[in-house]
């Protein structure tokens, strides 16, 4: 069945930005979520706690998690626009399982003070990054690579999550 009035090209292109602003409003409004939890408890409980001597400086967290939410953002801009409905919900469905498990992370660590059940839980916020960027390879070359910088940072968060938990 075609359209009866087919997109012209500037129409195209709105839909097509408008689609990018949606995901990148989505990403950063689940980033901004997580800093409801997190941003109060930088200054007061994990201040207070032990860290490993590797543990990044408080002030690099902000940037690497707002540069990983727009790479996230892009890449599931990405791949919604590279096929049809059909082929995309998996993956974006995916998408939006790993970032609800992600602000979850922030409330169960800096909100609730339990490094342990939020180890627990990172652990399934990797698995599902894992199986989003599989995926995301699958629709587009370039949304996979853009998830891998956000599956290593987690990786890495993983680690420290466990050192952490291990510590106190």
């Amino acid at each position: 069945m075609t359209e009866k009035n087919p997109p012209t090209g500037r129409s195209r292109w709105f839909r097509q930005l408008a689609g990018l602003v949606v995901s990148i409003f989505v990403c950063l409004g689940a980033g901004g979520l997580g800093a409801i939890a997190t941003t109060p408890e930088i200054k007061g409980w994990y201040a207070t706690i032990e860290k490993p001597s590797w543990n990044p400086p408080d002030a690099v967290f902000g940037p690497v998690w707002t540069t990983l939410y727009l790479l996230m953002a892009i890449a599931a801009w990405l791949v919604g626009r590279s096929a049809g409905f059909r082929q995309t919900a998996a993956p974006l469905a995916l998408f939006g399982v790993q970032l609800v498990l992600n602000v979850a992370w922030s409330w169960i660590f800096f909100g609730l003070h339990q490094p342990g059940w939020a180890f627990a839980e990172i652990l399934f916020l990797w698995i599902a990054i894992a199986l989003t960027t599989i995926a995301f390879f699958r629709s587009s070359r370039i949304a996979g690579w853009l998830m891998t910088p956000y599956l290593a940072w987690v990786t890495f968060a993983s680690v420290l999550n466990f050192a952490i938990w291990q510590l106190n």
